[in-house]
């Protein structure tokens, strides 16, 4: 028989030649077997990539099930939240919850490799970290039920948003504002840990800003982008570069809600008023937000978390989940960080609707 990702007890057994059971009490670690079978039956599920179901052990021996979360920067407000949902749907589900945090690719690598080979969770949920075809095939050869949160990876159900939509929305009401000299403040990309297919959601937001300013035919100026480590010290050292130009933005973009309070901080220092002198928006609706009265671009964050826990209990229950991609709703919530710019009229206000007809498109999604 060959090795196959859908390999069973029973092929096990059948080429072992031995009954279902007695596969079982050698998985199991039984005494009852003698050392010639329990010898053959281990050869056997070596040859055949056989990984036997945690899940179906636990429910066996009475013990607690186990999913293990697999996040970056797990201290970030976005992560922090995307986590509440999820472990709040899997405690509510009876699972007890490993969350492995991943600062570097290879910590990612060798967390991915310790739940694959040594089968030490019932499913895994990956959040916000690129997954490779390899790493993907670890999983399938596994049988470990996997799902995605905040990336796309194929063949997997993985729950999102639109960033580039995001970046539009995010554009599209500062321009119905009058702005037309729009900074941006975002991640310098770490590859290692780049989202699927090479780009990063900050990436893609600067690159939904981007379509958004050519589309009301406003050319982009390189000038106006500054892309650092992610932090609010960061942010604000680059949003001081960009209120020092001679012909600095009457508007920033940042990238995250975490960046936005760096820039609302420069500002501060400067002397540049909010939002007389510089609207500011950002991304997420982390708690400070609505606190800082920021503007920004709204993600259901714990809800992406919690949805994402829902579709692995589906998967584990043995259920299909469709669709695979499962795309959350954003909107534009403007708060007091965000208004025309000083001395504009009034007469430019309303691109009204384009961010609700945005939303709705990603809802029908």
């Amino acid at each position: 028989m060959q090795a196959s990702d859908r390999v069973t007890i029973a092929d096990v057994a059948g080429a072992s030649g031995v009954g279902i059971g007695t596969v079982s009490r050698v998985i199991n670690g039984a005494a009852n077997v003698r050392q010639a079978t329990r010898a053959k039956v281990l050869k056997v599920i070596e040859q055949l990539a056989y990984r036997p179901s945690h899940l179906a052990t636990a429910l066996s021996r009475g013990t607690s099930r186990t999913v293990a979360i697999v996040v970056p920067h797990v201290t970030r407000p976005s992560a922090v939240e995307r986590l509440a949902g999820a472990l709040a749907v899997l405690a509510e589900r009876g699972y007890a919850t490993i969350v492995c945090n991943v600062d570097t690719a290879s910590q990612r690598d060798q967390h991915l490799a310790a739940l694959t080979a040594r089968h030490r969770a019932d499913g895994v949920i990956v959040m916000s970290l690129a997954l490779s075809p390899d790493h993907l095939t670890s999983f399938r050869r596994a049988n470990v039920p996997l799902v995605t949160v905040d990336l796309a990876a194929r063949s997997v159900p993985h729950t999102v948003i639109d960033d580039v939509a995001g970046g539009r929305l995010a554009a599209e009401h500062l321009l119905a504002l009058g702005h037309a000299r729009i900074g941006f403040i975002g991640d310098r990309a770490r590859r290692g840990l780049a989202a699927t297919g090479g780009s990063t959601s900050s990436e893609r937001r600067r690159a939904g800003l981007y379509d958004a300013l050519r589309a009301a035919g406003i050319g982009v100026d390189p000038s106006l982008t500054r892309l650092g480590p992610h932090g609010p010290a960061s942010a604000e050292a680059m949003a001081a570069e960009l209120l020092a130009m001679p012909d600095r933005p009457t508007a920033i973009f940042a990238a995250s809600d975490t960046q936005a309070t760096g820039v609302l901080a420069a500002a501060d220092r400067l002397g540049v008023r909010v939002p007389q002198d510089l609207s500011v928006i950002g991304f997420d609706d982390i708690e400070p937000a609505s606190l800082l009265r920021l503007s920004t671009v709204r993600q259901p964050l714990q809800e992406s978390g919690a949805e994402g826990a829902r579709r692995l209990c589906a998967l584990l229950r043995g259920e299909r989940v469709l669709p695979l991609r499962q795309v959350l709703p954003i909107e534009v919530v403007q708060r007091g960080s965000s208004g025309r710019p000083a001395g504009q009229s009034r007469q430019t206000s309303c691109r009204s609707g384009s961010h609700s007809s945005l939303n709705s498109a990603l809802e029908a999604r």
